[in-house]
């Protein structure tokens, strides 16, 4: 497990799992609202398939308190950057600070690992309210695009600065 502590707004603690025997069926059955279909896989079953079969990805359930709510992934590029990927709250979790809190674990425990120097993701230009979560957290607009997708990143040593001082508040 990891978690730093963090909650959505109806106080839930946000956690992230590996996923493992006892709750990937929860994790698969994660599914996005209907009309961000076209964002998204139709449920988190998809991404799991994705880190099992390439070998590139790593999975997590995202919790708030002890429900399954939610699929969150990572990966290493081969330029030692660290990619957050495949993030998906469950709709009915949707709108309750969820994703802000996983992304936000996600970015702390990545950015302290020896090996990372940089986090990306990318993400649907339809897909704004992302673009606007993602811009709060810290990233940046690259150049780069990921097939029709907007790249960005945020240097680990700003995720551990900003880390620091939430953990002092």
């Amino acid at each position: 497990m990891i978690s730093f502590g963090l909650s959505d707004r109806a106080g839930r603690r946000v956690a992230l799992h590996e996923v493992h025997d006892e709750n990937w069926r929860a994790v698969a059955d994660v599914a996005p609202l209907d009309d961000q279909r076209r964002c998204f896989a139709p449920s988190a079953a998809r991404y799991l398939l994705l880190s099992m079969r390439e070998g590139v990805w790593n999975s997590f359930g995202v919790y708030a308190d002890d429900t399954v709510v939610g699929h969150l992934m990572w990966g290493r590029d081969d330029d030692g950057s660290h990619w957050i990927g495949a993030m998906l709250i469950d709709g009915a979790d949707q709108g309750k600070g969820v994703g802000r809190a996983a992304t936000r674990t996600l970015m702390a425990w990545l950015a302290d690992r020896e090996d990372c120097g940089v986090l990306r993701l990318s993400y649907h230009p339809d897909n704004v309210a992302a673009g606007r979560l993602y811009a709060s957290l810290g990233f940046q607009p690259m150049t780069a695009v990921e097939g029709d997708e907007i790249v960005v990143e945020v240097s680990a040593q700003a995720v551990i600065a900003t880390t620091s001082r939430v953990e002092a508040q």
